[in-house]
C-alpha cells in the first residue's frame, strides 16, 4: 500500500504551487530549498497516511517512508559525503552534509524536478555539471562562503609574489567543484590567469 500512497503524494506535490527560493549565483540557476517543499510534503503525508523519517550513519543516509495504516515502508538511501574545509568547525561541516543529504533524499523520493533544460528562462553559463556523488552542490553554507572569501584574499596576496605557491596552496584545499567555481568568482581575472599558468 505504501507504493500507491507514495505515488499519490508525488502527484499531489507535483500539482502544488511550489516556488524555488534558492539561487546559485555562481552557476546561474534556481533550485528548491528544503523549506520550499518539506511543509507541503508533511501536509500531504499527514492527509494520506504516510510518515517520512531521515536517519544517518557514517556511510549511509536513509529516508524511510512508512504507511502508517499497514506498516509497509520504502527506504531511499544515499552515500554520505564529506565537507572538510579548513576554518569550519566539525559540527558545521556535519550540519552542511546532513542538510544537503536530507534534501537529496527527499528530492529523489518525491521525484522533484531540479535545474536542467526545463529551467530555460535563466541561461546557464558554461554550466559546470555537479552531481550529488561529487559532494556538496547548489548554494554553499554561509560558513563555507566566508572561508572561501578569506582564502581568496590569501591567494591574491600569495599570487602577487609567487603564482606557483598560490596554486600549491589552492590544491591543498581539495575543494569540491562548486566550491572552486565560487572561489574563482572572488578573485580578479589576472590572479585566476596567473594561477592557471602556474599549474601548467
Amino acid at each position: 500500500m505504501v507504493h500507491k500512497k507514495l505515488m499519490q503524494a508525488r502527484i499531489l506535490l507535483q500539482n502544488a504551487p511550489l516556488k524555488k527560493s534558492g539561487h546559485n549565483k555562481f552557476a546561474g540557476y534556481s533550485y528548491f530549498e528544503l523549506g520550499d517543499f518539506i511543509p507541503t510534503i508533511n501536509q500531504i503525508f499527514n492527509e494520506i497516511g504516510l510518515c517520512g523519517v531521515v536517519s544517518y550513519d557514517s556511510e549511509i543516509a536513509s529516508l524511510t517512508i512508512t504507511d502508517v495504516d499497514d506498516g509497509t515502508n520504502i527506504i531511499i538511501t544515499s552515500p554520505m559525503a564529506d565537507a572538510n574545509l579548513k576554518g569550519c568547525h566539525p559540527i558545521q561541516n556535519l550540519g552542511a552534509v546532513e542538510t544537503y543529504t536530507r534534501r537529496y533524499l527527499w528530492v529523489t523520493a518525491m521525484e522533484i524536478v531540479e535545474h536542467d533544460a526545463l529551467d530555460s528562462s535563466a541561461p546557464i553559463k558554461d554550466a559546470v555539471i555537479i552531481t550529488p556523488a561529487q559532494g556538496i552542490k547548489d548554494e554553499l553554507p554561509i560558513e563555507i562562503l566566508r572561508y572561501l572569501d578569506e582564502l581568496a584574499v590569501e591567494l591574491i596576496a600569495i599570487c602577487e609574489k609567487d603564482p606557483k605557491a598560490a596554486w600549491v596552496r589552492l590544491e591543498k584545499e581539495n575543494l569540491e567543484a562548486d566550491q572552486k567555481v565560487a572561489l574563482w568568482t572572488l578573485m580578479p581575472s589576472n590572479v585566476r590567469s596567473a594561477i592557471k599558468k602556474a599549474k601548467g
